[in-house]
């Protein structure tokens, strides 16, 4: 299957970042960027070529501006007619810097954007890939829920009726926030991260079975939602089996599988009589703890003179069985 590609206009970006605009040959919001890398086009500007991403948003700064100043004006229109003549989606000339007029002369005949930041040149670069990052990356929907408990991001998943809209509910009762109820869009931000978000349209409402649709903000206050958090533990709610073996201890280390990341996976057995989210606290500060290094079920083994490999006392072998 191909891969799925995601845009954003030049527009946001602009906007996101402060950037004026020296020459703009269409409407910004037309312009559709691609990639989310950034490059500074040193070694372009002297002539080097191989392995040039015309995708990408070119960024001059004080190297790049120093090292055509001190060219002949002959190479130095040759050299940006090189590089603009690649159309890339964007330059961005940082600093405040002076435009050169063979720069501005040449985007004026190749069509391409020209813009100017106030920002040096790292920090505009490091401001951009944040937000690019973010706007193009991979993403999934996920039926669910997403909400911030204690500063964690638990991700609820479970059968429709299962009980994770009124969960949620609850958890908002007792101070905690909501990010996503019944549609959960995942996007990978980098190789460890993973950030969720609710579809603008349904963005700080919920469903409640014999109620209906909900405005959380309005009722619970703007202190009960949040537009975006990382994802730092999922939570699977399944109705209680009395035939299946749940784990008791809490050594297991499950996992699932979300946009080629690991995300650490509860399951919680559903009946009557359970209180979800007081377990769901719990579960989130016991993952802030294992993060931290500490995991309760591994002090108590070693008190109890247990190894964590094979849960038996120190120096018993690990087929005592068969005596």
């Amino acid at each position: 299957m191909a891969k799925q590609t995601y845009t954003v206009p030049l527009s946001a970006i602009i906007k996101e970042t402060a950037l004026e605009s020296v020459y703009m040959p269409t409407p910004p919001e037309e312009r559709m960027i691609i990639s989310s890398d950034v490059n500074r086009p040193g070694l372009a500007l002297s002539g080097y070529f191989d392995f040039f991403d015309s995708d990408r948003i070119q960024v001059m700064g004080k190297n790049e501006n120093s090292f055509l100043e001190n060219l002949p004006d002959d190479l130095r229109t040759t050299h940006i007619e090189e590089l603009v003549s690649t159309n890339p989606p964007a330059i961005i000339v940082t600093r405040s810097l002076p435009i050169f007029p063979e720069l501005l002369e040449s985007c004026q005949k190749h069509g391409v954007p020209l813009l100017s930041s106030k920002d040096s040149t790292s920090g505009l670069m490091a401001a951009l890939i944040a937000y690019l990052n973010v706007e193009l990356a991979p993403r999934v929907t996920r039926h669910g829920v997403l909400v911030e408990v204690y500063g964690e991001g638990v991700l609820l998943l479970g059968d429709s009726g299962i009980g994770k809209s009124e969960t949620a509910v609850e958890l908002l009762k007792r101070g905690h926030r909501l990010i996503a109820d019944d549609a959960v869009e995942i996007r990978r931000v980098s190789a460890k991260t993973l950030v969720g978000s609710a579809p603008l349209n349904i963005r700080h409402f919920i469903e409640l079975r014999g109620i209906g649709i909900v405005n959380v903000r309005r009722i619970f206050g703007i202190g009960s939602i949040k537009n975006t958090e990382k994802i730092d533990v999922a939570i699977q709610l399944e109705p209680w089996d009395n035939e299946k073996v749940y784990d008791r201890m809490g050594t297991s280390n499950q996992t699932m599988d979300i946009l080629g990341i690991d995300v650490p996976t509860i399951t919680i057995p559903v009946k009557p009589g359970r209180n979800l989210a007081i377990i769901i606290e719990v579960a989130a500060m016991s993952n802030r703890q294992k993060k931290m290094g500490y995991n309760a079920a591994n002090e108590l083994m070693h008190k109890l003179g247990m190894t964590e490999e094979t849960g038996l006392p120190d120096g018993v072998p690990d087929d005592w069985s068969k005596y």
